[in-house]
């Protein structure tokens, strides 16, 4: 259960870390005549992660928590991500942002590991989601929270972000767009 506990204060940590990166990130774009796309839909991931969080610590609380002969290889995985995380945050700058903001006239940023992946931070939350339970043998939300995640960015998140950064994208000549 220590080890447990030290995970999630990390995580915590982690998350409040990134929330301020993020609301320093918006001013900035603010600032430029950026503007935030989606706003609706944005509470429903911030409570989507609150539920996840409760839901391990109360599976932990209630059925205790036994991690798998094989727990190194979720852990493994997850510490990965995290490198896969700061590349992401690290190649959009001050673009990198857990809120939807376009910033007119701007082009979208296609290095780092967008080279690779339309949206590889979204990958990164998908693999935290499941892996992070894994570790501790905390299977419900393992399963659980992957596939809302999954239903919220396909259905929702993504779709709008895609208008949008297509909009905006759109209103650039086409000589100057990175592809």
């Amino acid at each position: 259960m220590t080890f447990f506990l030290i995970m999630m204060g990390i995580v915590t940590l982690q998350r409040i870390a990134e929330i301020k990166i993020a609301n320093q990130n918006k001013e900035m774009m603010f600032s430029k005549g950026g503007f935030e796309v989606g706003k609706e839909h944005y509470k429903y991931i911030v409570w989507l992660h609150i539920f996840f969080f409760a839901a391990m610590i109360g599976e932990a609380v209630w059925f205790g928590v036994y991690p798998p002969v094989w727990w190194t290889l979720p852990l493994v995985i997850f510490i990965l991500a995290q490198g896969l995380r700061y590349w992401c945050i690290r190649s959009l700058g001050p673009f990198w942002n857990t809120r939807i903001i376009v910033l007119p006239g701007s082009q979208p940023i296609c290095s780092g590991p967008y080279r690779f992946f339309r949206h590889p931070n979204y990958l990164v939350v998908s693999i935290e989601l499941f892996t992070l339970p894994l570790i501790f043998g905390l299977y419900i939300p393992a399963l659980l929270f992957p596939i809302l995640n999954g239903l919220l960015l396909t259905m929702v998140r993504i779709p709008i972000e895609e208008k949008a950064l297509n909009e905006v994208s759109e209103k650039i000549p086409s000589s100057t767009k990175v592809n």
